[in-house]
């Protein structure tokens, strides 16, 4: 299959401590891939790093290669011109804004760019997000976690991204509703976009995705198909125990 994004060596700093240590991951064409881990393993910055938002490890930073060009050194407009797409922890809405208008918005780029049929992703939106069409008019800042996740991730569909990448979308949600955020994850696979999912509920991420990385203090210290990682003691014992023994 061909590669959407591959990264090699991937070093990232704050100042100068290194949070990451040389991770590689790879996401080919229509994959859901996801980078599971505990609280401060290097996970989101690890996105923040492939979106340019921080800064790599000087010239041993790493190669970062997204549709066969390397990206490192762009700034982030131009990653997003590009086509990758990054829905953050913390969603960024617009919350006295209406759903239609946080969904228009994330067109933009596209309307800037001339492109003639901008808003031809609403309708896709809309079909994966059926309560986001009933709440068009509704101010963002109103509806429930559960719901501004998915304007967050339909407003970044918007843009019609060949690589979308979700920051720990079941963050702060309640079971039922993360359940069926995880249920629209994994319908992404139908609209053709690659999927770069980082999670701490690892139990819910190896159930939606093809492929896996687990990162540990920086390190990248294991890598398989979800269905092989699901089933690998370490993984069960470090990161499904509780969850297992809840099933």
């Amino acid at each position: 299959m061909d590669a959407i994004l591959e990264v090699s060596d991937l070093r990232v700093c704050y100042g100068k401590v290194e949070a990451v240590h040389g991770v590689n991951l790879r996401v080919e064409a229509g994959q859901i891939v996801t980078v599971i881990g505990p609280n401060g393993a290097g996970k989101s910055s690890t996105l923040s790093a492939l979106m340019g938002a921080l800064p790599v490890n000087g010239s041993a930073g790493g190669g970062v290669r997204y549709l066969g060009h390397e990206m490192s050194g762009l700034p982030v407009e131009a990653r997003v011109a590009r086509g990758m797409c990054l829905v953050p922890e913390k969603r960024e809405l617009f919350a006295t804004m209406s759903v239609e208008d946080n969904l228009l918005l994330g067109a933009f780029r596209r309307k800037k760019a001339g492109e003639k049929h901008y808003l031809d992703q609403m309708e896709v939106v809309y079909d994966l997000f059926p309560r986001l069409k009933e709440r068009a008019k509704q101010a963002a800042g109103t509806m429930s976690g559960g719901e501004r996740q998915m304007l967050a991730v339909g407003r970044a569909l918007m843009a019609k991204p060949s690589l979308l990448m979700l920051d720990e979308p079941s963050l702060g949600l309640a079971p039922l509703i993360v359940k069926e955020i995880f249920h629209i994850i994994s319908n992404l696979r139908k609209t053709g976009v690659a999927t770069l999912l980082v999670e701490q509920n690892a139990r819910a991420a190896l159930q939606v995705a093809d492929y896996g990385y687990v990162i540990e203090t920086g390190d990248l210290v294991l890598e398989g198909p979800a269905s092989r990682l699901s089933a690998d003691p370490r993984v069960i014992e470090t990161y499904l125990g509780l969850a297992k023994m809840a099933a």
